[in-house]
């Protein structure tokens, strides 16, 4: 099991489904756990009640049916399928309307959902989930790329609060994809993934949402420094010292 998650580590986002679904043949008595704790790029389904576009994890699945956070319904419809609780439900409607703002501001466009369920130590778990594609034909309103997709998944386990104090440990992962194909930058893929965890403690003066939102934006800010320094400053990096620059060639050539 520690080999295969090594190995699924180092796979990119765009083969995560295929070299998933070869591990899951290989070790189908580990299945349970691969799937738990392998993130995968996140796919979208229409809810047709709503209207409304949902994305799909394993946080929002039971059996081979997702439940929308629109309408609060699986599809396709499942009997006797679980259901957050109604006071959670109420706090889960609400965190879908703020998440999809904050959304549209940092990502302008993209799809967001929101999930929540109890769990056994009498908190519960949150999941945040933004989906944004960035091709000529995605939902973004930079389309640039040939291909290109951020898929940002942030999970909040929410403890039982204690004298207004309550813990929050959130466990954030993102995929990045991105693939060119013009003249003036020719072919060029860059794909990979990224984990971070996080645990605070705080008042819960302000409401659950106020401080999940608060750890999901610093959270978020720091993925995006680690992502540019590490893919985008390493790659830039490399391919000046392999192609240098025309002008940096032309400095360094003795003078005639």
């Amino acid at each position: 099991m520690e080999a295969a998650m090594g190995l699924m580590r180092r796979i990119p986002p765009k083969h995560t489904e295929t070299a998933l679904s070869a591990l899951l043949s290989l070790l189908p008595h580990h299945s349970s756990d691969l799937l738990s704790q392998v993130d995968q790029p996140l796919q979208v389904l229409c809810d047709i009640d709503s209207g409304k576009e949902f994305i799909l994890c394993e946080y929002n699945r039971d059996a081979d049916s997702y439940r929308s956070p629109w309408s609060n319904k699986y599809h396709p419809p499942l009997e006797d399928a679980p259901q957050p609780s109604p006071e959670l439900r109420k706090l889960e409607v609400e965190a879908n309307e703020v998440f999809a703002i904050y959304r549209d501001q940092y990502y302008e466009g993209g799809i967001s959902s929101v999930y929540m369920w109890e769990d056994e130590n009498d908190g519960f778990v949150a999941c945040f989930l933004i989906k944004k594609d960035g091709s000529k034909t995605g939902h973004g309103r930079r389309g640039y790329l040939q291909e290109g997709a951020w898929d940002a998944i942030h999970v909040i386990e929410v403890g039982p609060e204690e004298e207004d104090i309550v813990q929050y440990c959130l466990t954030s992962t993102v995929m990045l994809t991105l693939t060119t194909d013009n003249e003036s930058s020719g072919s060029f893929n860059l794909s990979g993934s990224i984990r971070r965890q996080m645990s605070m403690k705080l008042s819960v003066s302000e409401g659950h949402l106020c401080n999940m939102g608060k750890m999901i934006e610093e959270m978020e800010g720091k993925l995006r420094n680690s992502l540019d320094q590490v893919y985008f400053g390493k790659t830039n990096e490399m391919v000046c010292t392999l192609r240098p620059p025309a002008e940096l060639v032309q400095m360094k050539l003795p003078d005639s």
